[in-house]
């Protein structure tokens, strides 16, 4: 069951129904899903990836997915999975234009990775990053993470692979 995680600004919980929409918009906003996975996907294929978060991930309890609220809105997506092309576990996530530039990125991914070291007991995450997407790269480096290998894709772009190794400074009050 994907727990309920707080920062100082931010929560990150279960997703309920009644955050498709608000899903949806922020997945068909191409600002944001041009660095996911194959890149923009269609409505129907957003809905769709909506409804396997109830029916496949969280009942089959897969892996956490979060949705990431400020003040009661949703303004961001995370997860963290394991992931064949790492060999280990990846932190994902995603905000909506509105969040970016105030440090809820890095909020969003030291929770998940403290998540995965202290809840998981993972000694080492991942995350793939396409190589334009600085910003991303800028965040994951400011908080730890190491360009480990690249991967170069079938449409011949390059995908970042970076790793954080658990260290004894990663204690956090997300663990306690």
């Amino acid at each position: 069951m994907t727990p309920t995680l707080r920062t100082e600004r931010l929560l990150l919980e279960p997703y309920i129904p009644e955050d498709e929409e608000d899903f949806v918009a922020l997945f068909q906003d191409t600002r944001v899903s041009q660095w996911m996975g194959e890149g923009p996907a269609c409505e129907a294929a957003d809905r769709a990836l909506f409804g396997r978060i109830f029916t496949k991930v969280y009942a089959q309890e897969l892996f956490d997915v979060w949705a990431v609220r400020r003040d009661g809105f949703l303004v961001g997506h995370a997860e963290i999975k394991p992931a064949d092309v790492v060999g280990g576990h990846e932190i994902i996530y995603a905000l909506a234009p509105a969040a970016w530039g105030c440090g809820l990125g890095t909020e969003v991914a030291e929770a998940i990775v403290a998540y995965g070291f202290n809840t998981l007991k993972l000694t080492q995450v991942y995350a793939t990053v396409a190589a334009p997407n600085q910003a991303s790269l800028t965040l994951l480096g400011g908080i730890g993470f190491e360009h480990v290998r690249d991967i170069i894709e079938d449409d011949g772009s390059t995908t970042r692979v970076l790793a954080r190794y658990l260290t004894a400074s990663d204690t956090s009050p997300l663990a306690r």
